[in-house]
């Protein structure tokens, strides 16, 4: 067994020991908005229920272990005292995910995630309208857990307004926790789906993604890929063009033949395999060369 001195260690270090050793932890996927109405959508897994009457529910956005700097989150949660926590189900994992990159202050996080923002009754952030649960909530406290990079801020939350969708609920009203499909946090790329087991996304890129909101239209709108598969799709710096496609294509000929005079849906089934395989190079390249 290994010891290790909280004090003698790298923040970074303790921060992804941490992170291994507590888990699975739930996600509160966080909507805010700031001081000039612009709304924010970021992921946490510090985050847990703790109280029932009143009910609390906290949630800690640290400070960067990087650069100490806080996080947009963090500064709306102060400036407006009002958020709304989203709980987080298999079907949104891949937006969620996508969400957490870093995008500059203003950006809407809804859009780049391909999430729709649904308005709120008693508080002014949105809601996540694909989330299976909505809390929304008004900012009690943050209580800051120190002043350097990886230091917490405690975001206590008391819930004003709860929304569940009924399609989770089972015959006597209550949460079916096989409908809901939960997903949690782990230690580096890996997350664990509560009724399946533990798998893996790729961290965001360290540049910025797309987003769902500039893929192409006939993509955004398919009837076959999902809100995992746009998630994935849009995780990229950008789109290959039509002349590394095809060659692309030239280099793979199994590929090619399958794909030769097929048409869009067919197309983007073919690509979906791809997708499922965690090969979003192949699969874009797949649905450019068609365009």
């Amino acid at each position: 067994m290994i010891t290790i001195d909280p004090k003698t260690v790298t923040t970074g270090k303790l921060h992804g020991m941490l992170l291994g050793a507590v888990g699975p932890r739930p996600i509160a996927f966080a909507s805010t908005i700031d001081d000039q109405g612009n709304a924010n959508l970021s992921p946490f897994s510090f985050f847990n229920v703790f109280s029932a009457n009143p009910p609390i529910l906290i949630f800690s956005p640290a400070r960067r272990v990087r650069d100490n700097s806080t996080k947009h989150t963090l500064e709306n949660a102060l400036a407006t005292k009002e958020v709304v926590i989203n709980v987080v189900n298999y079907d949104i994992v891949q937006q969620m995910s996508l969400s957490s990159t870093e995008y500059p202050t203003g950006v809407n996080e809804f859009e780049k995630a391909g999430l729709g923002m649904l308005a709120s009754e008693k508080v002014k952030p949105f809601r996540v309208a694909e989330a299976p649960v909505q809390f929304e909530c008004k900012v009690n406290d943050v209580i800051a857990m120190g002043d350097e990079g990886g230091a917490g801020n405690l975001v206590i939350c008391e819930v004003v307004l709860m929304h569940v969708k009924e399609e989770v609920l089972d015959a006597d009203g209550k949460i079916d926790q096989h409908k809901i499909d939960l997903v949690a946090r782990m230690g580096g790329n890996w997350y664990s789906r509560a009724n399946r087991g533990m798998f893996e996304i790729q961290k965001p890129l360290t540049t910025l993604g797309i987003g769902v909101d500039q893929l192409p239209e006939e993509i955004r709108l398919s009837k076959i890929f999902t809100g995992n598969d746009l998630g994935k799709l849009a995780n990229v710096e950008k789109l290959p063009t039509q002349e590394e496609a095809v060659a692309f294509l030239k280099i793979n000929s199994e590929i090619k033949a399958q794909i030769t005079n097929a048409n869009e849906i067919e197309i983007h089934k073919f690509a979906q395999q791809y997708l499922e395989k965690e090969d979003v190079d192949t699969a874009w390249n797949i649905i450019v060369a068609n365009q």
